[in-house]
C-alpha cells in the first residue's frame, strides 16, 4: 500500500509492516473523472511508478483462510477499471524480505498521463473534486498518513506544501 489502501484498507488483515519497495517511487500519473475527480474538474491518483528510488509504504498480510475473500475486495476496489498493472514484487520490511502484490503504473491505460510537469501536478490535485471528495484532500490525508508513519516523501512533501495546506490538517 502506497496510497489510500494505508488510511483506509477497507479489507481485513492480520498484520501490517512497514515495507520498502526498490525501483519504485509514488507519482500522480492517472487521471480520473471518477471518485476524487470530474470531467469538469479531473483528479489525479496515485501510482507506482518504475523509477530510481525507492517507496516506502505498507505491506498487508491476509490470513490463509480468508485470503480469496478479502484479495476480491481489494481486487475490485484497484482494478475496477484497470488502471492498475497487479505484480508481485519483492519488498524489504524490518521482519524481513517478503514477495507482496502491488499495484503498479499501467501506462497502456487511457487514463494514465505520466508524471506532468510539477505546476500542472499540483493545480490539478487543487482543483480536482468528486463524489468522494476534493483531490487536494487526499494528498492532504496522504501526507497525514506518511507523517504519522515516519515515512518522508519529498515529492508529497512538496505537493503538500505547494496547494498550501499545512502537515495535519
Amino acid at each position: 500500500s502506497y496510497g489510500s489502501l494505508m488510511w483506509d484498507p477497507g479489507f481485513h488483515f492480520d498484520e501490517v509492516r512497514l515495507a520498502d519497495l526498490d525501483g519504485f517511487q509514488r507519482r500522480f500519473t492517472y487521471r480520473t473523472i471518477m471518485g476524487r475527480g470530474t470531467p469538469e474538474r479531473p483528479a489525479l491518483m496515485l501510482s507506482l511508478e518504475a523509477r530510481p528510488g525507492c517507496c516506502r509504504g505498507l505491506a498487508f498480510r491476509i490470513a490463509a483462510d480468508r485470503v480469496e475473500e478479502e484479495s476480491a475486495i481489494l481486487w475490485r476496489r484497484e482494478m475496477l477499471r484497470g488502471g492498475y498493472a497487479p505484480a508481485m514484487v519483492p519488498m524489504q520490511t524490518p521482519q524481513g524480505p517478503i514477495e507482496a502484490l502491488a499495484f503498479v503504473s499501467n501506462p497502456s491505460h487511457p487514463s494514465y498521463v505520466g508524471e506532468l510537469p510539477f505546476v500542472e501536478t499540483a493545480a490539478m490535485i487543487a482543483s480536482g473534486k468528486g463524489i468522494l471528495g476534493t483531490n487536494r484532500d487526499y494528498l492532504v490525508q496522504l501526507a497525514t498518513q506518511l507523517e504519522a508513519l515516519g515515512i518522508e516523501d519529498p515529492y508529497v512533501a512538496q505537493l503538500h506544501a505547494e496547494i498550501g495546506v499545512a502537515p495535519g490538517m
